[in-house]
Formats: structure tokens, C-alpha cells, sequence
């Protein structure tokens, strides 16, 4: 039968004793690290959350009390009271290392299994299958918990930011009316209403946009949000956002606001000083410079536009691209020729194909000379102009993307780019870099749908020059949104909101809602804004993917206690899972598979 905590109290965490309390008796708990047993001397590592701390038995032990040491293993559940003593050899590897716990009474709280994997921070070669599938074990990884720890410092950052700024903390449902636009909702039955769901919400927006018509001019959430969309590394079915809406304001008033935030969290969590304001990038510079709207700015690497160069040019797969309304763009990887061979080349090939590019052309300039793929179809004026557009000289690799949609050549550049970065070394480890990028499209057309769509939400306002393009030319209408970027990835995002009924009006008709169907989806903001609604606009912060930057990991399921895989199950609790028919009928469902 296991020891019980009857008459002790911990008096101390295993990684806040120091040298200065020598002398003191403690009383610490936790699991076991690992286990030294030589005989009559015997010592335990006891870790807890805030680190490990040595627990030592010799001879002059109680021998019940040695006897119960000898028998400990690998996460056994300990309880230990004893006094603090100076270490013979000393650990530099652990804040504790000068001291250790000589032990007077020792508690066996719980026995343990033999873990399927060793509790320590390398995990490389443990599978992640197994880590999600017995995530209380990895969870107890001093690099999960530190992990799991900033999160909390950063939330608890934001809460004492916004409460200092005037704004309140409100709560908004969970569950909502669908009002699909975007992502699937993930769908509710109603028990009560047979046949009537509810849905969870992809964000609070049209909630906290209430709150703005309810006169609570400055709010903020740590809001749970939902979408059934496939996973990738920075994307889970749930998530966390840090949200934000403020009245009577503009533009600079939030990006003021919300830079405030993050210098503080940099301050607060990383010790780190942010300078501001930050760096802005309008979303057309952005796709020009960089081929993607949420740029990487620690390295440089630009696309540069090659078309007026080769409009004319007798190599039709640099003509042919041009003339059907594409672009010829590229970009030079400065010094890799002598880093990448032919190879490695034919690989960057295959990369830009996943993007949709048909091919890869690329000029190789070693000390050799040159190599290329594409260079014996051009005039020597031809290739002199890419030369210098590119400021190619011996060492460089040129690499060029032609389609006849432009957005096929950002993304595959701007892809490109980003890889580059990482396999040439470009990226200083530890650096930050955060800008806006700013007056994104409002609309984008969708081929699926042959319509327009918000780039944003239906609810984003207009740059107020380009109210007159809404109807005739919406894709040049731009928006007055704008997105923080770090290190590429996009940290937040949001907008200044419409608030008039007029412009909203005209906004749904653009994304071609009758006044029915704008009704039926939107129809209880739609009825708030009749009864006045102020300026106002606000953003969202991604948490997984802030904490997930800060600590420089590849994947937000690092910084999620219990995360979904790839199918959007959790290996640890089997879910989602069969219910019982009773359950369904409640709800006047049946479930018809279809046939394998």
C-alpha cells in the first residue's frame, strides 16, 4: 500500500532550493528522475515543474528509510523531508546543482509502470504518436512544462495589459448560429429543438462587434475557436485567440495599442526590449518583394520582375506566360552556386511544382562559368537585362518562375524563398522581426464559387478613396485591414469594421447576398447597426502560434496540452468516437456511412 501525505506539507519546490537556505529542513515532493544506488549510498533526482533537485542516503540513514530508497525507479511518486546540505561534486547542469536534500523521511505517494519512454528533454527519438498518446508522460518533460508555463505568462500578460488600457474581459458564446463564410463549422444538434444545430465559433466576431453597438467601447477574450479545416504545423481544429476590439478609433489607435502588447510581452516573457512602431508593408510591396503576403524580412533574397525584360522574347515559356496575363518573376540566391549542385537543384524543382509552378529555371554562375536551362533560348541583350535586374555575378544561382498567373509565381517564389533561407543558413537563430502588412484586397475571386469573397469578412470597411470600385471594380477595391508579421508568420491580424448600414449594405451585395439570405445569416448585427453602431475595429492574436514563435518550436502541437493529429483526433482520449444509439435518437439523428 502506498505512503500517505498524512502529517507533511511541502514546504518547498524541488527547483527553488538555493545555498543560502544550508542547514534548513524542507519537505519536497515529486517524481523520480533517476535513481543512483551504490550500495549504502543512494541518490534520487525528484523533479517537479520548477526543476530537479538531489535527494541523498548514506549509512547513517534510517535503514527503513534507505531501504525504501533502494527500491524507488523511474517515476515513482515521492514525498521527502530532510535537511539542506552542500553537494560534494557539484552539478552545473541544474540551477540546484550546489545543493542537495539529506533525507530524514521519505514518502512512497504512488508506484510507477516503466514509462514507454524516458521523461527528459530529448525526444527525437521518440515517435510523436506515442508522446500524444501518452501525453500526461510527455507532458511531465521539463520541455513541455516550460512550454505550457510561458503560454500562461503570456496570457496573464495580456490580461494585465488590456485591464491597465481600460479594456474589460467578456465573455461570448460558445454556442452560436452558424454563419458559414470562411471554414466549415463544426456543427451542434440541439436536443431541445430537434433537427435545429448550433455551431462552434470560428471566432467572437459578430459578438464582439455587439459589444461595440452595447457601448463596451474597449473588450477584450482569451476565446476558444473552432474549424473544421485540415491540420498543418500552425493549424489545430481548436484554438486559442487573444481578441481585441476597440470603438471610436482608427487605424493607428489599434497598431498603437497592440505594439504596446507585444513590447510588453517581449519585456515580461523573453527579456527582450521590441523597438516601435513597426516596420509597415502595404500587401502589393509585399507580394512584389517577397510572393507572399506575410513576409520574412530577417534575410533578403526579393523577387524582382523580369516581364518587361522578355515581353518579346522568342522563348515562348517566358512570352507565352507574359501574354496570358502572368508575370516572369525571379530571384537570386547570392553565392549558393558553389552550395547547391545540379541535384539539389532538380529537388528545388520538384518543390515549386507542389505550388503549382510548371518549372523551375535557373542559371547556375561558378567559376566554371555558367550553366543554365533556360539561357541558349534568349538573345545575349535578353539575358544582360536579367543579369542586371538580378545583380547576378559569379556564385550566384538565378532562379526563375514564369506562369500565366500571378499567383501561381508569388506563391511559388515566395515559397521558395522561405526554403532557401532555411537550407542555405540565411536566418540569424533567436532574431525577431515584426511589421504590419497593410491595405490588403477586400474581395478575392473565387474560381470554385465564380464569385467574389471578403478577403477578410464581410464586415471589413473599405479604404474610404476606393468606395467607388465596390461596385465597378472590386479587385482593385482595397481594405483597410492589416496583419502583424513575425518571422513570417502571421501573429494577428484584423480590421477597422463597417458601421454603417449603407456601406454594409452595398458590401453584401457585392459578395452576392440577396437582402434574404444577408438576413437569414447576418441578420442580428445587421438589425444592432440600425440603432447606431461607432467606429470601431480590433484584431486577433493567435496564442499557439505567439507561443509557438517565441520559443522558436516547428509546430504548435508543442505548446498544446492535449493537441489533435492530422485526422483531428486525440490519441490520448480516442476522440471523436462512437456514441451510443440512445444518445442519437435524442437528438433525431441516424448515422449513414457510406459503404466501404
Amino acid at each position: 500500500m502506498a505512503d500517505t501525505m498524512q502529517g507533511l506539507k511541502r514546504t518547498h519546490y524541488c527547483g527553488t532550493v538555493t545555498p543560502e537556505m544550508i542547514g534548513r529542513e524542507v519537505v519536497v515532493c515529486g517524481w523520480a528522475q533517476k535513481t543512483r544506488d551504490m550500495g549504502t549510498l543512494v541518490f534520487i533526482d525528484l523533479r517537479d515543474r520548477t526543476g530537479i533537485v538531489q535527494l541523498a542516503f548514506d549509512d547513517k540513514t534510517d535503514p527503513a528509510v534507505l531501504t525504501k530508497a533502494q527500491r524507488v525507479r523511474a517515476e515513482y511518486v515521492l514525498m521527502a523531508r530532510g535537511v539542506l546540505r552542500q553537494r560534494e561534486s557539484v552539478n552545473h547542469e541544474i540551477p540546484t546543482g550546489e545543493v542537495e536534500v539529506y533525507v530524514t523521511e521519505l514518502r512512497v505517494l504512488a508506484e510507477s509502470n516503466t514509462p514507454p519512454f524516458a521523461i527528459s528533454d530529448d525526444s527525437k527519438g521518440v515517435k510523436e504518436e506515442l508522446r500524444l498518446k501518452y501525453r500526461y508522460l510527455d507532458l511531465r518533460r521539463p520541455e513541455m512544462q516550460s512550454a505550457i508555463a510561458m503560454r500562461h505568462r503570456i496570457v496573464k500578460v495580456a490580461r494585465d495589459y488590456y485591464d491597465t488600457n481600460g479594456f474589460l474581459e467578456i465573455e461570448t458564446p460558445v454556442l452560436i448560429k452558424s454563419t458559414p463564410e470562411g471554414a466549415r463549422d463544426y456543427l451542434v444538434p440541439s436536443r431541445v429543438q430537434q433537427g435545429k444545430f448550433y455551431a462552434l465559433p470560428q471566432s467572437p466576431q459578430l459578438y464582439k462587434q455587439i459589444l461595440m453597438c452595447s457601448g463596451f467601447d474597449r473588450y477584450m477574450q482569451i476565446a476558444r475557436c473552432f474549424r473544421d479545416e485540415d491540420l498543418r504545423a500552425d493549424r489545430q481544429p481548436e484554438f486559442t485567440q487573444i481578441d481585441v476590439e476597440m470603438s471610436f478609433i482608427d487605424e493607428e489607435d489599434i497598431m498603437a495599442m497592440n505594439e504596446g502588447f507585444m513590447k510588453r510581452v517581449f519585456k515580461e516573457v523573453l527579456g527582450k526590449e521590441l523597438e516601435t512602431p513597426f516596420r509597415r508593408i502595404k500587401y502589393r510591396d509585399a507580394m512584389d518583394n517577397y510572393g507572399i503576403d506575410k513576409p520574412d524580412t530577417r534575410f533578403d533574397l526579393r523577387l524582382h520582375d523580369l516581364s518587361e525584360i522578355l515581353k518579346n522574347t522568342g522563348f515562348a515559356v517566358f512570352s507565352g506566360a507574359i501574354a496570358g496575363g502572368g508575370s516572369v518573376r525571379g530571384i537570386n540566391a547570392k553565392g549558393a552556386a558553389e552550395k547547391l549542385s545540379r541535384k539539389e537543384i532538380d529537388k528545388l524543382t520538384d518543390f515549386v511544382k507542389t505550388y503549382r509552378a510548371k518549372g523551375l529555371a535557373y542559371t547556375r554562375w561558378t567559376h566554371e562559368g555558367r550553366s543554365s536551362s533556360f539561357e541558349k533560348f534568349l538573345t545575349e541583350e535578353e539575358i544582360a537585362g536579367i543579369h542586371k535586374a538580378l545583380d547576378a555575378e559569379e556564385g550566384d544561382l538565378l532562379l526563375i518562375v514564369a506562369d500565366a498567373k500571378n499567383e501561381v509565381v508569388y506563391d511559388a517564389l515566395g515559397q521558395l524563398r522561405n526554403h532557401l533561407a532555411q537550407k542555405l543558413g540565411l536566418i540569424e537563430p533567436g532574431t525577431f522581426d515584426l511589421l504590419w502588412v497593410t491595405e490588403f484586397p477586400l474581395f478575392e475571386y473565387s474560381e470554385e464559387e465564380g464569385r467574389y469573397m471578403a478577403k477578410h469578412h464581410p464586415f471589413t470597411c473599405p479604404m474610404l478613396e476606393d468606395l467607388d470600385m465596390i461596385e465597378s471594380d472590386p479587385g482593385h477595391c482595397r481594405a483597410r485591414a492589416y496583419d502583424m508579421v513575425m518571422n513570417g508568420c502571421e501573429v494577428g491580424g484584423g480590421s477597422i469594421r463597417i458601421n454603417t448600414m449603407e456601406l454594409q449594405e452595398r458590401m453584401l451585395v457585392a459578395l452576392g447576398f440577396t437582402p434574404e439570405s444577408a438576413e437569414e445569416r447576418f441578420g442580428f448585427l445587421l438589425e444592432a447597426f440600425r440603432y447606431g453602431a461607432p467606429p470601431h475595429g480590433g484584431m486577433a492574436f493567435g496564442l499557439d502560434r505567439l507561443v509557438m514563435l517565441l520559443l522558436g518550436k516547428e509546430s504548435i502541437k508543442e505548446v498544446i496540452a492535449f493537441p489533435k493529429v492530422q485526422n483531428a483526433s486525440e490519441l490520448m482520449s480516442g476522440c471523436p468516437a462512437e456514441v451510443e444509439d440512445k444518445s442519437l435518437a435524442e437528438l433525431a439523428i441516424k448515422v449513414d456511412l457510406p459503404q466501404e
